[in-house]
């Protein structure tokens, strides 16, 4: 078996358990770490991708919407903050946390200034409308 990685001296599976034991998140004598904490952890990373970059999109590399989206920015000169789900290991829970975040499973989903936009179809109606260049000025 590989390495395991140890916080303080500790084995970082066993030192998240004695912190969930401790908050009241596990019962004693839980071996497997709850879903919930899998699922409150992917919504965490939402808010904070969400409130913490002034453009977000929730993509996939492959996807020819969220490739649309992108170059909706490029077009503006603006630079957006992508999370490519497909990408990542734990990009299906994440897409589960947008899905209670916004409603919707689909991607591309963009937001501006902590607003949830929608998807290319709604990008592409906003920067047709100028809705989308007032969005961007007014942050």
């Amino acid at each position: 078996m590989g390495m395991m990685k140890r916080v303080g001296g500790f084995p970082r599976r066993q030192l998240l358990l004695a912190i969930l034991l401790f908050l009241g998140l596990l019962s004693p004598g839980t071996k497997d770490l709850p879903v919930a904490a899998a699922s409150t952890s992917s919504s965490a990373f939402v808010q904070n991708v969400v409130y913490s970059n002034r453009i977000a999109i929730f993509s996939k590399s492959y996807c020819p919407y969220c490739l649309r989206a992108k170059s909706i920015f490029r077009e503006l000169h603006e630079v957006p903050h992508v999370v490519e789900l497909d990408l990542r290991e734990d990009g299906d829970r994440i897409q589960s946390a947008l899905l209670e975040f916004t409603g919707r499973r689909t991607v591309p989903q963009v937001f501006i200034n902590g607003n949830f936009i929608g998807g290319s179809d709604d990008l592409r109606a906003a920067a047709d409308g100028g809705q989308l260049q007032k969005l961007l000025a007014s942050s």
